[in-house]
């Protein structure tokens, strides 16, 4: 049988799959995580990598820094050496067609990270701007939020700070209230990046909601708040999502939508998972793996 693209994906061109009759195939987006690890697999690569895969992507990985944590907690961080990070993304842009990239804890690779998107210019890039973790451990240096945001923001296409993140970019005290947010995005974007979602999942609303600012203007987007202790590493998912999904969506506006309905699916089978004795993770395949009955979710 003719394999069917899913909505939204890319096809390859004709002249790329033969003449004839033979169908066109779906492009399997190559997406790139540039990132920290997690051993206990809620944040970071290993969240971004399982992100990916539940949304149609082939997932690579250059690894930033290894960092000892688990659901309750950070308790070390060994930084990889900047030309080691450089040494891992000339090999694979020289080598695998990048369709997008998330960028998540960088420590001390800032400039060696914008160095690579400015030679191999990836066609879309996502940031995520790690700066302190769910547990409250800080996992970027003060004296590196200057150079993310001077050098980093304007290689980037999306950033998606959430608000203690954008308050630290901005140097201001962080926004307490929904009505605050669409100026705060404003000042973002005004640092440099080209877009902005600013994410309000902090904040202690009815609803969970974001900021989008884009080409097309600001607009707030809302979903059910879900109660759980389960959501650890929904920064880290939520932005690979918008970066897997961008291949295969018309506009970043698509993309983001998308990516918050599926980080609110995975929120919601959460506690279906026991993992950890703190913040334990978000369910990245509640889409896929068996439910309570023992049949695959639709």
């Amino acid at each position: 049988m003719p394999q069917l693209a899913r909505p939204g994906a890319r096809v390859l061109a004709p002249s790329l799959v033969g003449a004839g009759n033979v169908p066109p195939t779906p492009m399997i987006p190559n997406v790139l995580s540039i990132a920290g690890t997690d051993p206990s697999g809620g944040a970071g690569i290993q969240a971004d990598l399982k992100t990916f895969s539940a949304l149609g992507g082939y997932g690579m990985t250059v690894v930033t820094a290894l960092v000892a944590q688990t659901t309750t907690g950070v308790s070390a961080v060994h930084d990889v050496p900047p030309e080691f990070v450089t040494a891992q993304l000339e090999v694979l842009f020289q080598d695998v067609r990048v369709d997008a990239v998330k960028i998540g804890m960088l420590a001390a690779v800032i400039r060696a990270v914008v160095a690579c998107l400015d030679r191999y210019r990836p066609a879309y890039v996502v940031l995520d701007p790690v700066m302190v973790a769910k547990s409250g451990d800080h996992l970027l240096a003060s004296d590196a939020v200057a150079t993310l945001v001077s050098e980093m923001l304007p290689a980037v296409d999306l950033v998606t700070p959430n608000l203690d993140e954008a308050a630290v970019m901005l140097g201001e005290r962080v926004v307490t209230d929904v009505a605050s947010m669409p100026a705060q995005a404003e000042r973002v974007a005004a640092l440099g990046a080209k877009r902005v979602l600013l994410k309000g999942g902090h904040l202690h609303t009815a609803t969970s909601t974001d900021v989008l600012l884009s080409e097309e203007g600001i607009e707030v987007l809302e979903a059910a708040r879900i109660e759980t202790v389960n959501d650890h590493g929904t920064g880290c998912t939520l932005s690979s999502a918008v970066a897997v999904l961008r291949p295969q969506a018309e506009d970043w506006r698509s993309a983001v939508h998308r990516a918050k309905h599926y980080l609110t699916g995975a929120l919601q089978a959460a506690d279906q998972l026991q993992v950890g004795h703190g913040h334990g993770p978000v369910h990245h395949f509640f889409d896929m793996w068996p439910g309570a009955d023992g049949r695959a979710r639709s």
